[in-house]
Parts: structure tokens; C-alpha cells; sequence
């Protein structure tokens, strides 16, 4: 028999506490270089979001690299090479019961913005949109 308690507001909150303390402190972390990887600290990596389980053992990190100094796969790539690194740092300077294993993707949301205006931007989306207006006008 499976005991799951249901999600409280507030262990949402913690996850979102610790999910922007963990995005802080591995952004410090690369800006200053100290994760010593040739390949790591020639490209300039943005950290867009961390999400966390529910139990705080496990956060998902989305990154994309700026410039054009590599692909998000790369990044992802050289990331998850140091993941260790980056847990043992993160453990030392977070106040948590467990260091969370670290999995970094590609932040896909500039890419899905792309495709929401290249949506917007198609003539039968305006067309609905601009008869939609019309309609609204009688109130």
C-alpha cells in the first residue's frame, strides 16, 4: 500500500527557495571559473531555472549557453562531466540535509517564445485574432 501525501503549499515554496539558492550558487560558481575544465569555462552558460523533486534529493537544471560559445547539448554535456564538482561545492555551501544529484538539460524556453511569435505572426492567427476583436466591440 502506497502512503502519498498529498503536496503542501509549502513544500512547494522550499522547492522554489531551494531551486533559485541552487541556480545563485552554481551562476557564482561559473562566473568566477571554478570548475577547472578548459572546455566548461570557455563558453558563457546562463542558468534559466531549477526545478526540484519534491524530496529535494534531485534538481533540473536548464541552461543555455550565450554567444554563440556553444549548443545547449555541449553545455549540457560539460555540465554533467563536473556534475560531482558541482554537488560536493553545492554541499558545502548549502544548509541542506542532502547534497541534490544535479541533472542539467537544455532551457528550451527562448525556443518555444520563437515558435509562439512565429504563431502570432501567421496570417490566419491574426485573422482570427482581429474577428475576435470585432465581436468584442458590441459590449
Amino acid at each position: 500500500m502506497s502512503s502519498k501525501r498529498p503536496q503542501s503549499q509549502g513544500s512547494k515554496q522550499r522547492q522554489l527557495r531551494v531551486g533559485e539558492l541552487i541556480r545563485r550558487t552554481l551562476s557564482d560558481m561559473l562566473s568566477r571559473g571554478e570548475i577547472h575544465d578548459p572546455e566548461l569555462n570557455r563558453m558563457s552558460i546562463t542558468i534559466g531555472e531549477v526545478s526540484c523533486s519534491t524530496d529535494l534529493k534531485v534538481a533540473t537544471i536548464y541552461v543555455m549557453p550565450l554567444m554563440g560559445t556553444g549548443t545547449a547539448p555541449e553545455a549540457c554535456t560539460a555540465l554533467a562531466r563536473n556534475a560531482y564538482e558541482f554537488r560536493r561545492r553545492l554541499g558545502r555551501e548549502m544548509t541542506l540535509k542532502y547534497a541534490p544529484e544535479l541533472r542539467f538539460l537544455p532551457d528550451l524556453t527562448f525556443d518555444r517564445l520563437d515558435e509562439t511569435r512565429r504563431l502570432f505572426a501567421d496570417e490566419v492567427v491574426q485573422r482570427d485574432i482581429a474577428a475576435k476583436d470585432d465581436d468584442g466591440d458590441d459590449d
